[in-house]
């Protein structure tokens, strides 16, 4: 092999956490845009707002950490305190994008005759049914807690909820935190018709509050004049488990999540109009001490529960249902076995139902033939009819095994009362690798045919939830390729003895072998370019940071090899720079689903090699945490794949431009057909079923 062209001494990198916010812009973009229904602009904004809960929580806490540890040794404390800065002035400039489109969406709504309102604002009718709502309904759940000097108030805030910081002014002075209940009254309270149905009015639960706000406290304050100000607490969502044997891991997550109660604050959010006394005070009552720590905003915190804005107009205030569909290969067949048995299965939620999945648990639950079914949860529903079934399997004298990651994180605390409930129906719960997150979406059935065990597996790039699958696009793989159900047996024997030895020809598995195989296929085109053949990679992902990876990328585009990304969220790779990475063109595509799988096509020459996986391409995911990537042998599988990700280039609605500027300016149309990706990937998956079922 020739020697690759020489690597420029700096490389270029986005950092992980800009590329993050920019990513979240392209969502805050979704809420500007007026061909989107008006209520699905409102969930954007409620997306957005959830989305920079979690990048505080998770991200911003980091980089926090790594500046408070400046004074060990070989630490960049300069390099991340400029990357704090950097972070907070583009949070500020998104505030400020955030105002303004809320504002300019509150107008587009009535144009709708849907008036989000202000108490004062209404009428006398509707004050007066207010003031009987509060009464009856708000002020029960209603439990201020009175501020004194000598305490810091922050361990008691809840970082999923709003709350009022209030100000008694009299003789004496009195502050207090007041919790708006929106995890026990809903958020947003559609007021009764008056005059014209036509009209209709929503008020936030918060404002419900703030207008009654002296009827909280006058039973037992006096006071001449009384302010409450909107302010939300974020923590950092890390924990420390310690090392004490004796201690069962259930029992140290369930510490771990009470430290997270307690976490250092990352950012606390309060409105603008507060006074500057009172934010002094606020200051020192919550123990805010770093002043990056503390962010303006407008009169509403929380805006995540605007993910369940109510339509309470006509129909097509939001998006059209795209009906979930069939797939011809399990609907022409009574047993799923037998579907799988004839061809390999490929889904792709949420355009297919969900419901084939669970019905392939389901049917091999009190299938007689079934002897053992191995899955492992990472996040499943608050209402699981997967786990469900798993418990229905035991109760029929199956052998069952559940491997729950109980690290998933934001899901520890449902998935502990999982772990529980499944051992108590006597099926055998692994709880995984201490060093290692496993974050695979296998299930693997035993099932005894003709006097032997054959095995299925489903093998995917999304989580067994139902909700989430309604949402997010996966790919899930159904077959009866005995060497690739084998490998995903080991994968179970490997998690419970990860001493062990094990060989996988077949799959890609972190942190096992997946580096070194994505390594050397990026090799293999390399070569290609250099024989002066045709070489290709396509790489659709949530995340691409790793920069071993990213760098072996680079190195290949300036070998000639044509390199085309797909990516939701973070990216550290910057495409486009001149003799550099003029070669990689990277796309972005933010719409009504979010984009979930993990693909990678590799030309080889005009036989392309076809991989669906769970991992990013993230140092985490390659070496910290077990998952699993399966070859696509089926051709016919194969090529969908790659239709799918052809029409997801051709987007001309929703794909944004990677570029060096992280600018998320739209692909141009040019003079080519109008082509919303997610909705031609339904047309187009809805004609390969209906071609299907004709044969």
């Amino acid at each position: 092999m020739q020697a690759f062209p020489s690597q420029p001494k700096t490389v270029s990198y986005f950092a992980k956490e800009l590329s993050w916010l920019s990513f979240n812009e392209r969502v805050l973009q979704e809420a500007k845009d007026s061909s989107n229904p008006i209520i699905e602009r409102i969930r954007f904004l409620g997306i957005f707002s959830s989305n920079l809960d979690e990048f505080f929580q998770v991200r911003v806490a980091d980089v926090k950490r790594r500046v408070l540890l400046n004074n060990l040794p070989n630490t960049n404390f300069d390099e991340d305190e400029s990357l704090l800065s950097q972070i907070n002035q583009k949070v500020l400039q998104l505030g400020k994008k955030f105002t303004y489109i809320h504002k300019q969406i509150l107008s587009d709504l009535e144009k709708y005759h849907i008036h989000l309102s202000q108490p004062q604002e209404l009428s006398e009718f509707h004050q007066n049914w207010l003031k009987s709502y509060f009464e009856d309904q708000v002020l029960p759940n209603m439990s201020p807690m009175l501020l004194s000097e000598s305490k810091d108030y922050s361990d008691n805030m809840n970082d999923n909820m709003t709350y009022l910081f209030v100000h008694m002014n009299g003789e004496k002075q009195h502050y207090a935190l007041l919790e708006v209940p929106t995890d026990r009254l809903a958020r947003f309270v559609q007021l009764p018709p008056e005059r014209s149905r036509r009209q209709k009015h929503i008020v936030m639960l918060d404002d419900i509050v703030q207008f009654f706000l002296r009827e909280v406290f006058n039973s037992f304050f006096h006071f001449d004049s009384i302010e409450g100000y909107a302010i939300k607490l974020t923590r950092d969502a890390e924990y420390n488990l310690d090392d004490e044997i004796e201690e069962g891991l259930l029992d140290k997550m369930s510490k771990g999540l009470k430290q997270r109660l307690y976490a250092e604050p990352v950012r606390l959010v309060y409105d603008e109009l507060m006074p500057e006394e009172m934010l002094k005070v606020m200051k020192k009552r919550l123990g805010v001490t770093h002043q990056d720590a503390l962010i303006p905003g407008g009169r509403y915190r929380n805006f995540r529960d605007f993910i369940a804005f109510p339509n309470i107009g006509r129909r097509h205030l939001e998006n059209k249902p795209l009906p979930p569909l069939q797939s011809q290969a399990f609907k022409q067949h009574t047993s799923v076995f037998s579907a799988i048995a004839e061809q390999d299965i490929l889904l792709y939620y949420p355009y297919h139902t969900f419901n084939h999945l669970l019905e392939y648990v389901r049917q091999a639950a009190f299938d007689p033939y079934v002897t053992q079914i191995k899955v492992n949860i990472y996040r499943v529903a608050s209402n699981s009819r997967m786990v469900a079934s798993l418990i229905n399997a035991a109760k029929n004298g199956k052998h069952i095994t559940v491997m729950v990651e109980l690290k998933a994180r934001f899901d520890e605390k449902n998935n502990i009362e999982w772990a529980k409930r499944l051992s108590e129906a006597g099926i055998k719960v692994m709880v995984g690798i201490p060093a290692l997150k496993v974050h695979s979406k296998l299930c693997v059935i035993h099932r005894r045919e003709k006097g032997k065990i054959v095995k299925y597996a489903h093998i995917g790039t999304g989580n067994f939830h139902e909700k989430t699958a309604k949402v997010y696009t996966d790919f899930s793989l159904f077959t009866q390729h005995q060497d690739i159900c084998e490998e995903c047996d080991s994968v179970f024997r490997f998690i419970e003895s990860s001493y062990r030895s094990f060989h996988f020809e077949h799959l890609m598995i972190s942190p096992l072998n997946a580096r070194d195989r994505i390594l050397d296929l990026i090799d293999q085109e390399m070569k290609h370019a250099e024989q002066g053949k045709i070489a290709k990679i396509t790489i659709k992902i949530n995340n691409l940071v790793d920069k071993q990876l990213v760098d072996k990328l680079y190195s290949a585009a300036r070998l000639g090899v044509k390199i085309r990304v797909i990516v939701r969220g973070m990216c550290a790779l910057v495409p486009g720079l001149p003799r550099f990475s003029e070669n990689i063109k990277v796309i972005s595509i933010v719409d009504r689903f979010l984009e979930h799988p993990r693909v990678m096509v590799f030309e080889n020459l005009g036989h392309p090699l076809v991989f669906i996986s769970s991992a990013d391409w993230m140092t985490r995911n390659l070496d910290h945490r077990v998952e699993v990537g399966v070859p696509i042998y089926n051709e016919t599988l194969k090529q969908l794949i790659i239709d799918i990700l052809e029409l997801q280039f051709r987007d001309r609605t929703k794909a944004r431009i990677i570029d060096p500027e992280q600018k998320n300016q739209y692909v141009r149309r040019g003079n080519r057909k109008k082509i919303r990706s997610q909705i031609a990937i339904y047309d187009h998956l809805k004609k390969w079923e209906s071609n299907k079922s004709s044969l």
